[in-house]
């Protein structure tokens, strides 16, 4: 049963944009341990049932990345596309955690294995792609450089053990909202170094970088500010930025036991969850 786990933009820098009007990106990519489950058995038609905790977010949507993943896999590959799927949802949806697209990537991994697909790694990552720019990275699930619209990957050196508290305070925030609210100009590509000496060092090379969308997010959403300036004042947070586009917030942490402590502080309201980075 694959997991289909968060992912978090460590930094994100808008570098330009294509003539099509996508932005390009320079961001570091990683994974945690919060994580959707997609389960899947033969059937003679195709079907999702979806339960979990944010399974009411995904209501009224009959149509979502699971099932284009599903379909799409299915006429590439000259299969039926038959299949039963469950799906437990986890992850907020519209978060800036890569949510749906954790989801397409495990049912484009669970599917090939059901229908005993034979496709090669370089045509999977290019099916991928097209459901999604972060689709590719998911399915990879591991740290990476992403560049061009976030589909480009690239190794980086071994990320430092930390932990991480993601943090919601229950709004969504529609990506593309983010990118047409983002003003100013863009941020220069900077080269990726040989790697981090420890978490100080990792939470600097952070801050450095930033998230280039975190004003036009707190033009859309103020909630995010709010979000952030409680996590700078939490004991021992290393770095405290926004996730993607947003809403979600996160702060990296020396232990599990620190990422927990600083959740027991925050509103009831508020989404949280506290665990490893990987």
């Amino acid at each position: 049963m694959p997991l289909a786990r968060a992912k978090v933009n460590l930094w994100l820098n808008v570098v330009g944009r294509r003539a099509d009007g996508f932005h390009l990106l320079d961001s570091l990519v990683a994974f945690t341990d919060l994580a959707d489950e997609l389960e899947v058995a033969p059937a003679s038609t195709l079907s999702l049932e979806v339960v979990g905790p944010e399974a009411p977010a995904l209501e009224g949507d009959p149509d979502n990345l699971v099932l284009k993943a599903a379909r799409l896999l299915a006429g590439r590959a000259g299969v039926a596309p038959r299949a039963a799927l469950r799906l437990t949802k986890r992850i907020p949806v519209a978060a800036g955690l890569g949510g749906g697209s954790a989801d397409a990537a495990a049912a484009l991994l669970a599917l090939i294995d059901l229908w005993r697909v034979a496709m090669p790694q370089e045509e999977l990552f290019d099916l991928a792609a097209v459901l999604g720019a972060d689709v590719p990275m998911c399915l990879a699930g591991r740290p990476a450089l992403a560049t061009g619209i976030g589909e480009c990957l690239a190794p980086v050196p071994t990320l430092p053990a930390c932990a991480i508290l993601l943090v919601n305070p229950g709004v969504g925030l529609p990506t593309p909202a983010v990118f047409g609210a983002r003003q100013g100009s863009f941020s220069p590509a900077r080269p990726l170094g040989s790697g981090w000496h420890g978490l100080a060092d990792f939470a600097h090379e952070l801050a450095r970088r930033g998230n280039d969308l975190t004003d036009a997010a707190i033009s859309l959403r103020p909630e995010v500010a709010g979000v952030l300036d409680r996590l700078r004042q939490s004991e021992g947070a290393a770095h405290v930025a926004m996730s993607g586009s947003g809403a979600t917030c996160f702060a990296l942490y020396g232990s599990v036991a620190e990422a927990e402590r600083a959740a027991s502080l925050l509103p009831a309201s508020w989404w949280r969850h506290a665990g490893r980075l990987g």
